[in-house]
């Protein structure tokens, strides 16, 4: 048994373990798992090549045994609403002119100011009504309401 290769096993997994934890990304921690497992095999003496078998093989079946299942938990995660996402779908009043080349444009919704963008680009005028469509940060885009679906979405 050689001191240095249980040194490089150990230092590999902490190392590894240390980025997992910085990253919580869920890259490292099976490369954890495998030079563990090389760490266990330099305990018994096994050579170096059997050791670096061991840190790949088992590096891979975990990756390839967990992360299909990790992957599909992180894709179903639902997003989390806000208070900020009730507005989507609501009238709103324009303040200020709507205008994205100037980066201007102000609406009135639940009682508060805020900024805003129009969907497609065009100049919205104040006192027009306008639907939310999305809220990207802190600016709402919206459209305008058309006189059509005015009279037909407050019934």
């Amino acid at each position: 048994m050689e001191i240095w290769q249980l040194i490089l096993w150990a230092a590999m997994t902490v190392i590894l373990i240390i980025v997992e934890i910085a990253t919580i990304q869920l890259v490292a921690v099976w490369f954890a798992a495998g030079s563990f497992a090389a760490f266990i095999a330099a305990l018994f003496a096994a050579p170096l090549w059997v050791q670096l078998v061991v840190f790949i093989v088992v590096s891979i079946l975990l990756l390839l045994a967990t992360r299909p299942f990790v992957r599909s938990l992180l894709q179903n995660r639902k997003k989390v609403a806000t208070n900020a996402d009730s507005l989507i779908g609501t009238i709103c009043t324009v303040k200020e002119t709507i205008n994205n080349r100037e980066d201007t444009g102000r609406v009135f919704a639940d009682g508060l100011l805020w900024t805003a963008r129009s969907t497609d680009g065009t100049v919205i005028e104040p006192d027009e009504s306008c639907i939310i469509e999305s809220i990207v940060g802190v600016k709402l885009i919206v459209r305008p309401v058309s006189k059509d679906s005015a009279s037909t979405e407050s019934i």
